[in-house]
């Protein structure tokens, strides 16, 4: 199985657990519902590494490459899916979105 692992805050809300099998699409979520983010950002952390950005996006819908997928950042911009297509077991990690500038 695909295991995403992500934190809950209090003002931002994502999944604690999500799974999949290989090669099957996963929607990870994130939403903040008293916050409209200027852009949302998508981290995923490996054991013993630093963070890498996975993507960024203000409002719409954007491709992201690795891994490959999309990000979907809502009209409102209050909430966010970062799409994994085809995960792969080398995809497992803890998934973070981040709000900001």
């Amino acid at each position: 199985s695909f295991p995403a692992v992500a934190v809950n805050t209090d003002r931002v809300q994502q999944k604690p657990w999500a799974e999949t099998t290989e090669g099957t699409g996963l929607n990870l979520t994130c939403l903040h519902p008293q916050i409209a983010a200027d852009a949302t950002h998508w981290y995923r952390q490996f054991p013993d590494q630093a963070p890498q950005l996975v993507a960024m996006a203000v409002q719409g819908t954007k491709p992201v490459l690795e891994p490959a997928g999309s990000l979907s950042v809502s009209a409102d911009r209050k909430s966010s899916t970062l799409y994994l297509s085809r995960p792969r077991l080398g995809d497992a990690a803890v998934y973070y979105c981040a709000l900001g500038a």
